[in-house]
Parts: C-alpha cells; sequence; structure tokens
C-alpha cells in the first residue's frame, strides 16, 4: 500500500511554519525531513515519529507503541519510530509538538558515514 498523500500534504501544510518538509521514498513509505532532518516515516496512513532513549519515557507515558515489522521466518523487528498520537491528524499545534520531539531526536542520532 503506498503512503496516503493526503497526510503527506496534511503534514507538510502543518509543519510550514517551523520549516520545510521532504521526503524520501522507502519500502513501501516515506522517510520524512524538517530541513533536513529526519523526524519521521510516513507509512500506509500512519505517521511514526523518530523517538530515542532520550525521548522514551514521553513516548511511553503518551502510550505511542514503536514501530514493528515481520521479518523472515516470522521474526519480529522494531525501529526506534513510535506511532504518533491520534490528535495529530487533525491537531496542527500537536503534530508540531510532536514533530519536535522527532527532530530533536534526529539531531541527536549519530551521523551515517557514507560508503565509499
Amino acid at each position: 500500500m503506498a503512503v496516503d498523500s493526503g497526510l503527506l500534504a496534511w503534514i507538510e501544510e502543518a509543519l510550514a511554519p517551523i520549516g520545510t518538509v521532504t521526503k524520501r521514498a522507502m519500502m513501501g513509505g516515506a522517510t520524512l525531513y524538517l530541513d533536513g532532518t529526519i523526524f519521521a516515516i510516513a507509512f500506509e496512513d500512519g505517521l511514526w515519529i523518530k523517538a530515542d532513549a532520550a525521548s522514551d519515557a514521553v513516548w511511553d507515558e503518551a502510550g505511542c507503541p514503536r514501530f514493528t515489522y515481520t521479518m523472515g521466518e516470522g521474526r519480529e523487528g522494531s525501529m526506534n519510530y513510535r506511532r504518533a498520537p491520534d490528535d495529530v491528524y487533525d491537531d496542527a499545534d500537536a503534530l508540531r509538538e510532536w514533530a519536535s520531539l522527532g527532530v530533536a531526536a534526529g539531531m541527536r542520532a549519530p551521523i551515517k558515514k557514507k560508503r565509499t
């Protein structure tokens, strides 16, 4: 299933006051960046915001589950992204607040070296 284009348009519109959202396609979804910093992934009809050890307690308190997926042989994997709370889908202020947590996590992430 493709990423919901309406969701992407909403994210771009709601975050416009704080920066420019860009995206890169990835395995049926999209990786989202705010002014060049990764902050979320959009997958199917949902938004998953980047988290890390510094922000996990906030996500846990809000009851936001981790992004999980099924790997080969029935194993389950996870990525350090959390399901966005329901209010981000219709409240621009809430989206900006939660996205800011994702941007902060993205800025704290180690920079990956390019392969040569």
